[in-house]
């Protein structure tokens, strides 16, 4: 059985439901959440592990970065075309709304998340394109 810290995808994800979060929802020193959309052509529920922060009382922090490339990540495209989708942090599943971060309240948010994982800061120096921070809130 591999080291949670070496888990990525769709592995992490199995490993994460499987047990609650109990393994998988402490990463390479970060905490992460589980979201679930819908695509966008096919209708189909899409998972992803990603690093998150929270955000005053009901909101949690994600960040479009897919390692700096030039495209989005498919799961924030998939929140662009319908931003109603569920997280689930350990074992709560939670239905929340999608946002981008605006430009004003971005930079107190980017600086959150670069807390904990530094490289997105990085991220964004290799693609011209804006990262943005998106915003879960509670419904």
């Amino acid at each position: 059985m591999a080291n949670v810290d070496e888990l990525h995808g769709e592995p992490h994800v199995q490993r994460y439901l499987e047990t609650n979060g109990e393994e998988g929802f402490h990463w390479k020193g970060t905490e992460i959440l589980i979201l679930f959309t819908k695509g966008r052509k096919s209708g189909d529920e899409r998972r992803h592990a990603l690093i998150f922060r929270t955000w005053e009382d009901n909101a949690y922090l994600v960040v479009a970065s897919k390692g700096g490339a030039d495209a989005p990540p498919a799961w924030f495209l998939n929140l662009q075309d319908n931003p109603e989708a569920e997280i689930q942090v350990k074992d709560e599943r939670i239905a929340v709304r999608a946002r981008v971060a605006n430009d004003e309240e971005k930079p107190a948010m980017w600086s959150r998340m670069v807390e904990v994982w530094p490289d997105y800061d990085d991220y964004q120096t290799k693609t011209s394109r804006p990262i943005p921070v998106v915003v879960l809130e509670r419904v």
